[in-house]
This record gives C-alpha cells, sequence and structure tokens, in this order.
C-alpha cells in the first residue's frame, strides 16, 4: 500500500479534486491524502464540479501540511507551483512530482464562465491522475 500526499495552497480546489480522482483510480492500491500549506476550506464550486463526474467530495476536509510530517509517504505531488516552493521538508523518501495546475478558484466572468475554467481544469487533473496511477502503481 502506498501513500500519497498531494499539496497545494490552501487544500481547497485543486489538491481536492486530485485527491478524489486519485483514490477513485488508485482503488484499494494506495491510500491518499490532501493538504495545503495554509487552509481554505474546500471550494464548493470543486465539490460541485466533481459531483457532475460522479466523484464525492463533499467529505473532504482541508488540511495543514503540518498533520502529515509523520506519515511515511512514497509520492508528494505538488499541484501548483506555490505549494511547491513553499513545500515543507519531508523526512521520507518520497518520491516528489510536480504539475501547475491553473487556479480555478481565480477564474473570473459570467457564472457559467467561471464553471467552465473548473471544469477545464478538473479534467485536466483527472488525466492526471489516471495518467499517474497507470504509471506509478500498474496491477
Amino acid at each position: 500500500m502506498k501513500n500519497i500526499l498531494v499539496l497545494c495552497t490552501g487544500n481547497s480546489c485543486r489538491s481536492q479534486i486530485a485527491e478524489g480522482y486519485l483514490r477513485h483510480f488508485a482503488g484499494s492500491k494506495a491510500t491518499i491524502y490532501s493538504a495545503g500549506i495554509e487552509t481554505h476550506g474546500v471550494n464548493p464550486k470543486a465539490i460541485q464540479v466533481m459531483a457532475e463526474d460522479d466523484i464525492d467530495i463533499s467529505h473532504h476536509t482541508s488540511n495543514h501540511v503540518d498533520e502529515y510530517v509523520n506519515i511515511p509517504f512514497d509520492y508528494v505531488i505538488t499541484v501548483c507551483d506555490n505549494a511547491k516552493e513553499n513545500c515543507p521538508y519531508f523526512p521520507t523518501k518520497a518520491q516528489r512530482l510536480h504539475f501547475n495546475f491553473p487556479d480555478p478558484a481565480k477564474a473570473t466572468g459570467t457564472p457559467d464562465e467561471v464553471m467552465n475554467e473548473f471544469r477545464r481544469v478538473r479534467d485536466m487533473i483527472k488525466d492526471y491522475s489516471r495518467n499517474f496511477i497507470n504509471q506509478n502503481l500498474p496491477n
């Protein structure tokens, strides 16, 4: 069983979406955690766009990375540049991976345009998560 941490700035959107998809694609092959270098609460629009794809993240909580310092992670995935640059040192052999996804919480425009940006980022994270699991946790 692998331990995977997804790290973002506020643990509200990108890392929550990634946690949901990584759990979905990994099944019982990994324990997935997400955290932020700050905590901003789970964004309701992230919950909504995940529900549109039949993934329920409404029970997720926004966690601070310090809560997980004693977990021996196999992978730490940063999903924004700010988290990568400010990621604390983990005393583990965790492999670090990084992909800077756009922040859908910063989207502007009409409500439909904002939701479309959440969907676009969700789909990017879904593809990344599926590929990560296929490459790193094969059957």
